[in-house]
C-alpha cells in the first residue's frame, strides 16, 4: 500500500548493485522454457523437493517443525493417520495452501484469496482461519534474557480490510503499467503486506507462500524448482534485519525499501544460480560422484548437510553422497560434525 503510493518516486532508480541481480535473474529466466524442453524429468522431480522444502522451511522460520523425518514426509504427502499436535497441524495447512497455489487457478488476486490462504493454512487446527485480524496487534522479538522489544505496528484491525484491498489494487495497477522490473514490485508487494500484517497469526507463511505465485505469474518461475523459503530460512537474520531497515517511517510513507528489496532481489538471484547450477549438473554427463563433489566446492553453503546435497542435486542417492564426501574428507576439503543424518560438513579453510 505505502510502498506503491508513488512508485515511480520510491523506486525510480535501482541501485547499480540491484541491476547486476536483476539481470542474472532476467537471464536465468530465459532459460526456463529449455529446460522444460530439454530436461522434463529433471524438472518434475526438482518440483517436487522444492514443494517439501519449501512447506518445511516456511513452517520452521514461525517455530512449526516436526522433528520426525518420516512422520513429516508422510504429512507433506497428505497420508498421515491423524495429527497429533499442532505442529503436525501447521505443517499439514502450509502444504494444503501452497498447493492450492501451485494447483489451481488461484486468479484473480484479491482479499478473498488472501482470506482463503489463511482458511486452509489453520484448518486443520482449533483456531479459526479465514478472518483479519479482529484487533490491533504489534510485531515484536523476544531477546535470549526473554525481554521483548516491539519491531514494528501493523496497520490497525479497523484499517486491515481497506487497507489490503488499497495494495492489491495498486500493485496490480504497477504491474500493468510496467514501468518497473516486475521482481521489485513482488517485492515491494510482499514488504507492504508484511506490515499491514492482516491476521493475528500466519502472515509470514501467507506471504512467503504468496510470494512465489506473484513470481511464477510474472513469468519467474524458479520458486517452482528451487525452495525460495529454504533459501530466506538460511538466512533468517537478514531476512528479518532487512525488514526492520524498511518498515520504519512506513505508515508516513517515509520509509526506505531498499534494504528488503536489496535482501529480495539477492535471494531471487540466487535462486536462479541454484537452479542454473543443478541443471549445469545434469548435462555435464560427468558421474553423480563429480556432480556431488562440484556442488559442494564450488556451490553449497559453507556448512552443509547431506539433505542440502540431496535437494540441490535431485536424482543423485544419499549413497552416492556419503561416497562423494568420504573422497573429500580424504583429501582435506571437507570436514564432518557428527555421523547420519544429523552430521553437519564444513569445508575446510585453505
Amino acid at each position: 500500500m505505502q510502498s506503491f503510493a508513488d512508485t515511480d518516486s520510491l523506486v525510480g532508480s535501482v541501485p547499480f548493485a540491484l541491476v547486476n541481480d536483476l539481470r542474472v535473474v532476467d537471464t536465468g529466466r530465459g532459460t526456463e522454457a529449455l529446460f522444460a524442453d530439454k530436461l522434463p524429468g529433471l524438472l518434475t522431480s526438482l518440483a517436487d523437493r522444492a514443494r517439501v522444502a519449501s512447506i518445511e522451511a516456511s513452517s520452521a522460520i514461525e517455530g512449526v517443525v516436526v522433528a520426525d523425518r518420516a512422520r513429516a514426509a508422510e504429512i507433506l504427502a497428505g497420508r498421515a493417520e491423524g495429527l497429533r499436535n499442532r505442529s503436525e497441524q501447521e505443517l499439514a495447512g502450509y502444504r494444503a495452501a501452497l498447493d492450492y497455489l501451485y494447483r489451481e487457478p488461484w486468479q484473480p488476486l484479491n482479499a478473498g484469496l488472501l482470506l482463503h490462504l489463511h482458511r486452509l493454512l489453520f484448518a486443520y487446527t482449533e483456531v479459526s482461519g479465514g478472518t483479519f485480524k479482529p484487533a490491533d496487534n504489534l510485531v515484536v522479538d523476544r531477546l535470549p534474557d526473554g525481554t521483548r522489544v516491539k519491531r514494528f505496528t501493523p496497520v490497525p484491525a479497523a484499517r486491515t480490510p481497506s487497507s489490503v484491498d488499497e495494495l492489491i489494487g495498486r500493485y496490480t495497477a504497477a504491474q500493468r503499467a510496467g514501468r518497473h522490473h516486475p521482481v521489485i514490485l513482488v517485492g515491494l508487494f510482499a514488504l507492504d503486506l508484511l506490515t499491514i500484517h492482516p491476521f493475528l497469526d500466519g502472515n509470514g507463511r501467507i506471504t512467503r507462500a504468496l510470494t512465489n505465485a506473484l513470481l511464477q505469474e510474472a513469468g519467474y518461475g524458479v520458486t517452482r524448482y528451487v525452495s525460495l523459503e529454504t533459501m530466506i530460512a538460511n538466512s533468517a537474520d537478514a531476512y528479518y534485519a532487512a525488514l526492520l531497515a524498511s518498515t520504519d517511517g512506513w505508515h508516513q510513507s517515509r520509509h526506505d525499501p531498499w534494504p528488503w528489496l536489496r535482501y529480495f532481489v539477492t535471494v531471487v538471484r540466487r535462486s536462479y544460480e541454484e537452479f542454473a547450477t543443478v541443471t549445469a549438473a545434469a548435462r555435464s554427463g560427468g558421474s553423480k560422484q563429480d556432480r556431488v563433489r562440484d556442488y559442494v566446492r564450488h556451490h553449497a553453503p559453507p556448512t552443509f548437510r547431506i539433505a542440502d546435497v540431496r535437494i540441490a542435486l535431485p536424482g543423485v542417492s544419499d549413497q552416492t553422497i556419503r561416497l562423494a564426501l568420504d573422497s573429500l574428507k580424504v583429501a582435506g576439503e571437507v570436514e564432518a560434525d557428527g555421523v547420519g543424518r544429523a552430521a553437519t560438513w564444513t569445508r575446510s579453510q585453505r
